[in-house]
């Protein structure tokens, strides 16, 4: 059986390779235009970050959309809150719409991004709509040694329509003059155009944005010019010290020895108190994995000392359980049957 799933996943691997080497490769010049008539794609989308004193990232996004025939309850904006161990803070969410369109905003936080729900799930909207999203950053800044730094994808990487014009307007507090864009996916981006609108502002321009291109602008400002706090970070996902580490050590060579069968004379462990152990040990888990997930995201949790102490309770106490059964099984089948003849 091992030979043959083994077998399955080489053949498959193989012709994996094989398709993408047989793949055209993707000219990096030839960017076409999305036509809007055909399937739903973003005519324009238009972005301004204002880089505020208090170090907060203002933000506000215009977007036009075109719908087909069937229509939609609205559109979904995906706004990065984590990235890779960085996290950031997205608030004070506002939505609107210049069309008319039902622009109720619904968000939801799920794995790294903020969901933001624009529209009405009892109402579809067709056509050409236009949205407004407007929210605040925090901690997106990263101080550096002589300068700090702002690197942002204004557009992000989730829509799965093409934008015909992208816009992304950089306004700053003091003279932006080191200021750039890049377009495009991860490692195979073009520079974005760019104009400039006097000392404290500077526009980036780009046309035939395919699904899941985004506009990451990067922005070195003179330090004191904003108010940069310190970056946050998500904690380690393990946290345990070395006697959490060891308990948990002990319950596993607990677990081991009560696997053994017992000898004949020996009592087998009770199983209800294994059960009360484990369900000890799922109570800590679970209070642990609260405290971490409701503070700061389902991708917070950490295995701390605690969770560790809960792991060994539920380890010894399901060995408990286990080796009691066994036990009892052991016993019933050696004991002598009486002969009432």
């Amino acid at each position: 059986m091992r030979r043959r799933v083994r077998g399955t996943v080489v053949a498959v691997g193989l012709l994996l390779v094989a398709a993408a080497i047989g793949l055209p490769a993707r000219p990096a010049e030839a960017i076409p235009i999305p036509d809007p008539q055909t399937g739903e794609s973003i005519p324009t989308y238009d972005v301004v970050l204002n880089l505020r004193t208090d170090g907060i990232l203002q933000v506000r996004e215009t977007i036009t959309y075109d719908f087909d025939e069937g229509g939609e309850h609205g559109i979904v904006r995906h706004v990065p809150f984590r990235h890779a161990d960085r996290l950031y803070d997205v608030r004070d969410i506002r939505t609107s719409s210049s069309t008319g369109a039902p622009a109720r905003a619904r968000t939801l936080k799920l794995l790294h991004d903020v969901r933001i729900s624009v529209g009405d799930r009892h109402r579809t909207v067709r056509g050409r709509q236009a949205y407004v999203i407007e929210y605040e950053m925090a901690w997106v800044f990263t101080p550096r040694a002589d300068h700090d730094e702002l690197v942002w994808d204004a557009i992000g990487t989730d829509w799965d329509v093409p934008i015909g014009n992208a816009v992304v307007r950089v306004e700053g507090p003091v003279p932006l003059r080191r200021a750039a864009c890049q377009a495009g996916v991860p490692g195979a981006t073009v520079r974005c155009l760019r104009d400039r609108d006097g000392p404290y502002a500077v526009d980036f321009t780009q046309t035939g944005l395919r699904p899941h291109e985004g506009m990451t602008v990067r922005v070195l400002l003179p330090k004191g010019a904003i108010a940069v706090a310190p970056p946050r970070y998500a904690p380690p996902h393990w946290t345990g010290t070395w006697p959490g580490t060891a308990v948990l050590a002990l319950a596993l060579g607990a677990v081991v020895l009560a696997a053994r069968r017992p000898a004949p004379h020996r009592p087998a462990p009770r199983r209800r108190a294994g059960a009360v152990l484990a369900v000890l040990g799922g109570l800590l888990v679970a209070a642990d994995l609260g405290d971490d997930v409701l503070a700061r995201g389902p991708w917070a949790f950490s295995l701390g000392d605690r969770c560790l102490a809960g792991l060994a309770f539920m380890i010894a106490g399901i060995g408990i359980v286990l080796a009691g059964r066994s036990g009892s099984g052991q016993h019933a089948a050696g004991a002598p049957e009486e002969d009432y003849s």
